[in-house]
């Protein structure tokens, strides 16, 4: 082989492996939505660390600090790790990680099959980016496609949906779970801010969870007491309420399942999980 044939075939080699690399490490694909973050995960030791926040919360985890430890929560499945040990739990159970966590430019960095395979997900290398597939969420044994929500504002309102498995799994299972006592309808409720009734209620947003063809699984549309009662009329009108649509059921709620969802809709939008299908607020 010609000497400079052979050297100038080596830089292509080598470049076109450093891109696949770099590629590699910098696109992160969870259900097919690539996740956002304002660090780039990277190699050590032939492994891909991820932030750790970022990919935690994509998989529909929380995360928490509590005596130097990490704690990853989602349903029943709690994982915790610390920064520099090479053990960690999961759900009680000691199992190894073969490269230390660590931290860099402020946040905490990871392995990303381990964190992916704890909670359940498969991981693949393909098309020079690193694909996540989570379990995807089913309603009566269809599977769910897309949770879309919508709000309204005294002009105009916002359609937009979140197509991330695991968002819509645990925001499906927030609602299904704080379910508190069964109740009859409010004798006045609606999209309207109004406070002339004493005892409106006044619809704070609407979840849809649509199967592949964009047919409605199952609603849940939130609602809130638009003006405080006397404190004797409270237990005839509580703060928060839920509807069932699908089952024209009624329900009690709390206002730290409400926080819940709104937190997880925000951190889904930050992480490239929500698209805006209108938005009409003037």
């Amino acid at each position: 082989m010609n000497k400079a044939f052979f050297w100038v075939f080596l830089a292509i080699f080598l470049f076109i492996s450093s891109s696949t690399t770099y590629a590699a490490e910098n696109q992160i694909k969870v259900d097919g939505v690539t996740t956002t973050s304002d660090v780039k995960p990277e190699m050590k030791n032939n492994r891909s660390m991820v932030p750790l926040r970022v990919i935690s919360e994509s998989l529909g985890a929380s995360v928490e600090w509590s005596n130097f430890e990490v704690i990853l929560a989602k349903s029943d499945m709690k994982v915790k790790l610390a920064i520099n040990r090479s053990t960690a739990e999961k759900n009680g159970k000691k199992i190894l990680i073969d490269v230390k966590p660590y931290t860099k430019n402020n946040r905490i960095y990871v392995p990303l099959r381990f964190i992916a395979e704890a909670f359940g997900c498969n991981v693949n290398y393909s098309n020079f980016a690193v694909t996540i597939d989570t379990k995807p969420l089913f309603i009566n044994g269809v599977q769910v496609k897309a949770l879309q929500h919508e709000y309204h504002m005294f002009m105009g309102g916002v359609v937009q949906q979140i197509n991330g498995n695991a968002y819509n799994e645990t925001i499906y299972n927030i609602f299904v779970k704080n379910k508190g006592e069964k109740v009859e309808a409010p004798a006045n409720y609606s999209w309207r801010f109004t406070i002339d009734t004493l005892g409106s209620y006044y619809k704070n947003a609407q979840y849809d969870f649509l199967d592949q063809k964009g047919k409605r699984l199952a609603r849940f549309d939130m609602y809130s007491l638009i003006s405080p009662v006397p404190s004797e009329l409270s237990t005839e009108y509580p703060e928060i309420l839920i509807h069932d649509v699908s089952k024209d059921e009624w329900y009690l709620f709390n206002d730290t399942a409400r926080k819940s969802i709104n937190q997880l809709m925000d951190t889904a939008g930050k992480n490239g999980f929500l698209t805006v299908i209108s938005n009409t607020v003037v």
